[in-house]
């Protein structure tokens, strides 16, 4: 891949669009988000910043997790990293800018980085360089943080939107530099939902 293009969908990762917004309607209650359970994920790789990425949340007991995996590519064979994160969750009021969707605080009590390639153009672009990555190994960046990842102490909470549907379990928009630590930053729109596996 060449440097320019490379370095392009790099910094696309944290300042381009985070997914694609969606309308959906019928919406499940408060209820059947506080007792969630199981795994839901992306149908097919979905657009990500300026590539492709894929979702699989878990949920049991009031406790969730994440791990999304970028690629450069929508057949996902040019992976860049994959990110996984932990811990509990907390719905809260219906959404004044959503309806059908309820606010939501996801925290994230761990973080984690794999670098999945061995390209250092790319490495450089998305800021890795300085975050001690190794490729396919995965690495606990949760006191230092890492490119767009602040520390957990800086950035426990994800502040978000959470709606469920016959379509799915639909989260926010994440805004261009992917900062969701406070509820000003709460998003006002839909992504296209993960489906129930």
């Amino acid at each position: 891949m060449c440097k320019t293009l490379s370095i392009a969908m790099a910094t696309a990762l944290f300042a381009g669009s985070a997914g694609i917004a969606v309308t959906q309607e019928s919406f499940g209650g408060r209820d059947q988000l506080e007792r969630l359970s199981g795994v839901y994920a992306s149908s097919a790789p979905e657009q990500w910043y300026g590539g492709f990425g894929t979702r699989r949340f878990s949920f049991d007991r009031g406790k969730w997790s994440l791990v999304f995996t970028h690629a450069l590519d929508a057949g996902m064979q040019n992976r860049t990293f994959q990110f996984r994160t932990e811990g509990p969750y907390q719905i809260g009021a219906a959404s004044s800018a959503v309806p059908g969707a309820f606010d939501a605080i996801f925290f994230e009590d761990v973080k984690y980085v794999t670098l999945l390639t061995g390209d250092v153009n790319i490495i450089n672009a998305f800021g890795f360089a300085g975050c001690g990555l190794k490729v396919n190994v995965e690495v606990d960046i949760s006191k230092t943080g890492c490119a767009g990842w602040k520390p957990v102490a800086e950035c426990r909470e994800d502040h978000d939107l959470l709606a469920i549907s016959a379509a799915g379990l639909q989260f926010g928009v994440r805004p261009r530099d992917n900062n969701m630590c406070s509820a000003d930053r709460r998003p006002t729109a839909l992504l296209q939902p993960v489906i129930r596996q």
